[in-house]
């Protein structure tokens, strides 16, 4: 006979795992059980697709890859035979119509049960559809006398009733291991999401999310669980690594029993700016420790750009691995070249300065006949920053460094940019932070010092570079607004574009004249040449360039409104 349970303990797993690090991964869920152990949990949940990495993309159609992942998770069954935690770990699945993304309970020593994940998203950055097949509608499955319902992320966000039908079927609890990317505001959408499932299937649910950077995408954690009453039973950190209990109780309630959480964290969610600039960091950080990279180089040009991304390096590598290089030419301000100098010295950076005059003036004069009779104009100007780009990559092949990028969203979603100068690199902090949300994060950080920040506290960007105005310097006096409208004006018409698809019309009625619409939105399309060329960013925004937008680059339609 199974004996009534009417006291769960569960342990979250939030966790940072890495794509194709099978054995890392194993350790990684062996040390968490462990943890939860010792705090007497009876099972510990680990999030989707945890011991492949999250998302595995065409990995999933190696055999060699599916059988590695089959191996760790039937060692880490082995490991319940101790008699101390159960585990829920996700896991990709060989069936007969294909792979399936799907999870499993260990316990016994043995893999007592095997979900399939229903729903396959296939938007935004999704695209599950192209390498893994559906499952069928889940039933619960039967943890130790209780039954929990473990639908699997999309399994929750889409219509097919997958939360209804696991209560149906008996559910009293639903876990649900995620994957959920961060995009601004997401965990209000995602409490939204879950308060709409448990109205609908009438029982707690418990939302765990991953976090760590994976390529362009980074994942918040900020997992959490809501009660059948609609209330937050608990609401663990974003950003941060932690496996924690929960302590739920069986009551009575109305007409049967229901599971009520009595204890777990609660935590605060950081407001926009700073969750911002920690996806930032930790996108950052991962995408460089978790590709083998030492150290990192940028220019430092004196401007808001590389001055935020040079702050982002130090904060999430530590300032011994940020090498900041000045690059000054003909143009370079000498108050381009002490911004560049007190920022440098605020981070504890190295900081060396490569003059290009020499390396110009060689390109214009191996130049100089093929060009005769030419005017001077944007050519010119694109050399001194194809020589910056470069130089940099000299370093970076001579020392190992990787080298970052700094275009903003507005500057890459316009192409004021540079191919194989300014737009060399190998990752993008700021890549989906239009320009007037760089000036918003740089003055947030000199305000306050993230949690996990490696970084010095205090300012540590001088205030001149936010209060000048913006200039590339390559020619005499020059600034953006030379070229492009004001920054707050452009950066609202690119999010209506972008972001929200909005029509010329529907965009002239925010008081934008049409004439300026129709530019940028020429330049926006013309442009997608180079952003297929850049460097792979954060992303930020519910839409980002890359995963989330994908136009063609040969493209001739313009909305004539």
């Amino acid at each position: 006979m199974t004996r009534k349970i009417t006291t769960l303990r569960i342990a979250t797993a939030q966790l940072n795992p890495t794509v194709g690090d099978i054995t890392g991964n194993l350790e990684k869920a062996r040390a968490a059980r462990m943890d939860a152990a010792r705090h007497g949990a009876d099972i510990v949940m680990f999030t989707e697709l945890f011991i492949a990495g999250y998302p595995p993309e065409d990995l999933v159609l190696k055999k060699a890859f599916i059988a590695a992942c089959k191996k760790a998770v039937t060692e880490l069954a082995r490991d319940t035979a101790d008699g101390g935690p159960g585990v829920i770990i996700g896991t990709p699945v060989a069936g007969k119509g294909g792979v399936h993304n799907g999870v499993q309970l260990l316990d016994n020593g043995k893999v007592e049960a095997t979900r399939l994940k229903v729903d396959l998203p296939n938007y935004g950055e999704f695209d599950e559809k192209r390498v893994f097949a559906p499952g069928p509608m889940p039933g619960p499955v039967n943890f130790r006398g209780v039954r929990l319902g473990i639908p699997i992320c999309e399994d929750i966000w889409g219509d097919l009733g997958v939360c209804e039908t696991l209560a149906e079927s008996g559910a009293e609890i639903l876990l649900v291991p995620n994957g959920s990317p961060y995009y601004r505001g997401k965990v209000d959408i995602r409490h939204q999401v879950v308060i709409r499932e448990v109205i609908e299937a009438g029982v707690p649910i418990l939302y765990a999310n991953q976090i760590g950077g994976q390529d362009e995408l980074v994942f918040d954690g900020a997992s959490f669980a809501i009660n059948a009453d609609k209330s937050l039973a608990f609401q663990m950190s974003q950003f941060e690594e932690s496996v924690s209990v929960s302590t739920w109780k069986k009551k009575a309630a109305g007409s049967g029993d229901t599971w009520v959480c009595e204890d777990g964290p609660m935590s605060q969610i950081p407001d926009a700016e700073e969750a911002d600039y920690r996806a930032c960091m930790i996108g950052l950080r991962d995408y460089v420790n978790k590709n083998g990279f030492a150290n990192v180089v940028l220019g430092l040009s004196g401007g808001i750009d590389s001055a935020i991304c040079a702050a982002l390096a130090v904060d999430a590598l530590g300032e011994e691995r940020l090498r900041a290089v000045m690059m000054p030419f003909t143009y370079t301000s000498e108050g381009s070249l002490k911004d560049a100098r007190d920022c440098a010295r605020a981070l504890g950076c190295r900081y060396d300065i490569v003059p290009i005059h020499g390396p110009v003036d060689g390109f214009a004069g191996a130049l100089s006949e093929l060009f005769e009779g030419t005017n001077e104009g944007v050519t010119e100007e694109n050399l001194q920053s194809r020589t910056r780009g470069t130089i940099l990559m000299a370093i970076s092949n001579k020392f190992g460094s990787m080298v970052i990028t700094t275009g903003n969203k507005s500057e890459m979603s316009v192409g004021y940019a540079t191919l194989y100068g300014d737009m060399n690199g190998g990752f993008n902090p700021i890549k989906d932070i239009y320009k007037m949300e760089v000036y918003s994060l740089a003055r947030w950080r000199n305000e306050h010092t993230p949690p996990g920040a490696l970084g010095p506290t205090g300012k540590v960007i001088p205030q001149n570079i936010i209060d000048k105005a913006p200039s590339a310097e390559l020619r005499p006096d020059q600034t953006d607004q030379d070229s492009l409208p004001p920054y707050p004006v452009l950066d609202d018409i690119l999010e209506c574009l972008v972001e929200h698809e909005m029509s010329v019309d529907e965009i002239a009625e925010r008081g934008h004249g049409r004439e300026l619409i129709h530019r940028i939105e020429n330049l926006l399309y013309v442009a997608e040449y180079k952003r297929r060329q850049s460097a792979p960013g954060v992303k930020i925004t519910k839409k980002n360039f890359g995963r989330d937008r994908r136009y063609p680059i040969t493209n001739r339609f313009r909305d004539r409104g």
